[in-house]
């Protein structure tokens, strides 16, 4: 989501900066209460509205911790329909808990998945009901103040840099580029596996960390297309169909910024038909219909429906999708791994963290003060 700039919003995002310029300024001081607690809480988030890759580096992070540790993650829910605070389960409905929490809970069946708009009162249910908890992650949870997390994990997207945009609605920024202050650790995500040392070096300058923040660049992984109603046989087929370029897609995409899978999937089949919805969509019984008609629609010989696995938590919850549709609709999972040989020094600050923090303090706030 990148917003065509117009000039005429200049004045308004100038407002809207100077109203989360004086929110933070009140939280910065004490003046409005931050609340810690004594656990790890790891936060990860961005400043810029759209799709930087949250998600999956809070499954890479609970991915990483949950072999040593009882690991809970805690969102807002986004889209659901309830408000309250939810432990999330199998039997949950993506209405109940939204569709990143379902994701993150598919994939880590012993992860303690949570849902509460209010943090605080997230954070609270969660030692009251799981007090064998060990770890917190916070998924989305960089502008929520009410929480002063022990370890600020920032992204920012490779292609829409923080420090070249702009407040909204003029640009995506949700706050002042300055709060990049905040994070002790900045991922530079979604970034090409070819990026260069001298392209390295140049955004390093460029954001100008401070010396307490660690940066990494991470990139995009795209695993082998999984079905969305799990036969493992069908699976092994595509897995090989792909390498073919012999076959035919489509697309069904209801995310942020679709153009990256858009394009690899382009490289991979010869055909592609592409049905582009909204960020977090709810699918609706004349969408099946729309699905089954472009996959009628083409040409190939061998013909396959490709998702999300965002919008695949969405589409499971539909039993009246029939034959060919269900046994053709994969989902293809997104992996991160870490540029420049990084990864063990990130795996280790984590890990580190929550091994030695038995109380949520501020790792860097001595550097910070």
């Amino acid at each position: 989501m990148v917003n065509k700039k117009n000039i005429l919003l200049y004045p308004v995002s100038l407002i809207y900066g100077l109203i989360t310029g004086v929110r933070n300024f009140l939280f910065n001081t004490g003046i409005l209460h931050s609340e810690e607690f004594q656990i790890p809480v790891i936060c990860v988030g961005n400043i810029t509205v759209g799709g930087t890759g949250k998600t999956p580096h809070t499954e890479y992070i609970a991915g990483l911790l949950r072999e040593n540790f009882k690991v809970a993650t805690l969102s807002r829910g986004y889209k659901r329909k309830t408000r309250d605070f939810r432990i999330a389960t199998l039997a949950s409905r993506v209405s109940d808990i939204g569709d990143e929490p379902m994701q993150i809970l598919r994939k880590f069946h012993d992860v303690l998945v949570t849902v509460d708009r209010d943090r605080v009162n997230g954070v609270k249910r969660i030692l009251e009901e799981k007090p064998e908890t060990e770890v917190i992650i916070l998924d989305d949870g960089f502008q929520h103040r009410r929480i002063t997390p022990g370890l600020s994990i920032l992204l920012s997207d490779f292609e829409r840099l923080i420090v070249r945009d702009h407040m909204m609605p003029y640009g995506n920024l949700r706050e002042g580029k300055s709060n990049m202050r905040r994070a002790d650790i900045i991922l530079i995500t979604k970034s090409p596996e070819d990026i260069s040392p001298i392209q390295r070096r140049l955004i390093v300058k460029e954001v100008n960390k401070s010396p307490y923040q660690n940066l990494y660049f991470t990139s995009v992984k795209y695993e082998a297309p999984v079905q969305v109603f799990e036969n493992k046989e069908q699976t092994l087929q595509l897995s090989e169909i792909q390498q073919t370029h012999d076959c035919g897609i489509v697309l069904i995409t209801g995310i942020a910024n679709h153009k990256p899978l858009f394009d690899y999937l382009q490289k991979k089949f010869t055909e592609v038909i592409h049905l582009p919805f909204s960020d977090h969509y709810n699918f609706k019984e004349n969408d099946l219909q729309t699905i089954s008609s472009a996959y009628n629609d083409l040409k190939s010989p061998v013909k396959y429906l490709i998702t999300t696995e965002k919008d695949a938590v969405r589409l499971r919850e539909f039993t009246n999708i029939e034959e060919p549709i269900k046994s053709a609709l994969f989902y293809i999972p997104i992996g991160i791994y870490f540029l420049n040989d990084d990864k063990n020094e990130f795996d280790n600050m984590i890990v580190n963290y929550v091994r030695k923090n038995k109380r949520n303090n501020r790792v860097s706030e001595g550097q910070r003060n």
